[in-house]
């Protein structure tokens, strides 16, 4: 593998260190403004934000069943400030921690209760995966590949950019945001390598889940894939992050629906009675590290795969190593260690990127926030 830069640190990136200091704080806020917490969780919450602000990482309690795990994967961290460690490190620690301080893995109450769950809920009912599934019925009327790039850009841009505003603004105007598209790449590879496995990595819950799991009817419909293994996190993790709970959620919505949506919904449901699309939850999605030290099990998996599609930006942090690499190295050169093919499809929303062209990265650098704003993306296939 190419030599690797440093790792984000937050400290310095004004960017990630905000996470620290102002978005952690503002969401245990708002969790706390939702629930009924206890005295106790709130006291924890409340020391879990004093230790993001001004404090150091304390590591957590001994009666945790996986502190030995987390002692060891923190070695030489704890005891220091929470900006002054990795990035990728520290945010994910922070959310075990949440965990831990709402007893989502402890015996009583609030075992198992996912303390995102009133926000996954509400984007699921609002107007964003409405008008998904209303634009559905238009999507029906494309051409196939028409219909597969709206599907897929819908499934990138996840909440910003739902199926309706495809349909109404045209595929242009979204692609015009994308500083790097190896989508017909990805669609060649698709109908080269038809009837294999395909796995996607699933970023967010909510209308983004709903995307991606149209995409994947898609995929299965028009026999590009033969199966298709999701791969979602084991417990809640980085606020909207999609469970099997919340699959689940979506797929009732669609069979809930009428028209198009509703005959997505089915075939899914049928899909998965038959086998062809399966759902994992492997640990190592709630692992602090990127994807250089993904367990065995999971090589053997994406391995003889037609691809793997990594979703979002937390798996790009994962698949670059979340380091300061010079923007114009190789997508490919970066990502050579991961088994079998690769494909990212990322709005950027952290400081990571690979893969750009010169004349592309020329241009960006007078945009402010380019890298942080959620406003451009990409995709990105290593083949």
């Amino acid at each position: 593998m190419t030599q690797q830069p440093p790792q984000i640190i937050s400290s310095e990136s004004p960017f990630a260190g905000d996470v620290f200091v102002k978005r952690h704080p503002a969401l245990i806020e708002r969790l706390v403004a939702v629930w009924p917490f206890a005295p106790g969780q709130r006291r924890a919450l409340s020391e879990l934000v004093e230790e993001n602000v001004q404090g150091v990482i304390r590591p957590l309690p001994d009666s945790a069943a996986d502190a030995g795990l987390w002692r060891d994967w923190g070695s030489g961290l704890y005891g220091q400030p929470w900006t002054s460690v990795p990035f990728l490190w520290a945010e994910s620690f922070f959310y075990r921690r949440l965990l831990e301080a709402t007893g989502y893995f402890e015996p009583g109450p609030w075992r198992g209760v996912d303390p995102f769950a009133p926000f996954k809920q509400a984007e699921l009912a609002g107007e964003a995966v409405s008008a998904e599934i209303t634009a559905l019925d238009d999507v029906a009327a494309l051409a196939d590949d028409e219909r597969g790039q709206a599907l897929l850009l819908s499934s990138l841009w996840g909440n910003r950019a739902d199926l309706g505003f495809q349909i109404t603004a045209g595929r242009g105007i979204e692609a015009s945001g994308l500083v790097a598209d190896d989508s017909a790449r990805l669609w060649e590879l698709l109908r080269s390598e038809a009837g294999g496995t395909v796995a996607l990595v699933a970023d967010n819950a909510g209308s983004e889940m709903v995307a991606d799991l149209v995409l994947i009817d898609h995929l299965l419909a028009h026999g590009l894939a033969d199966q298709v293994v999701l791969h979602v996190k084991p417990s809640p993790y980085y606020v909207s992050d999609a469970t099997l709970g919340d699959v689940a959620d979506c797929l009732r919505a669609l069979l809930h629906s009428k028209g198009k949506a509703r005959a997505v919904g089915e075939r899914l449901r049928e899909a998965a009675a038959l086998g062809r699309l399966r759902m994992r939850a492997d640990a190592y999605f709630c692992a602090p590290f990127d994807f250089t030290a993904m367990p065995e099990g999971l090589r053997r998996e994406f391995a003889p795969a037609t691809v793997t599609i990594l979703k979002g930006d937390l798996n790009y942090r994962r698949l670059a190593g979340d380091r300061w690499w010079e923007p114009t190295i190789p997508f490919a050169e970066v990502t050579d260690y991961f088994p079998g093919r690769v494909a990212a499809l990322r709005t950027l929303k952290s400081d990571v990127i690979v893969g750009l062209e010169t004349s592309t990265l020329a241009g960006l650098n007078a945009v402010p926030h380019w890298r942080t704003s959620g406003t451009h993306a990409v995709v990105q296939v290593r083949s």
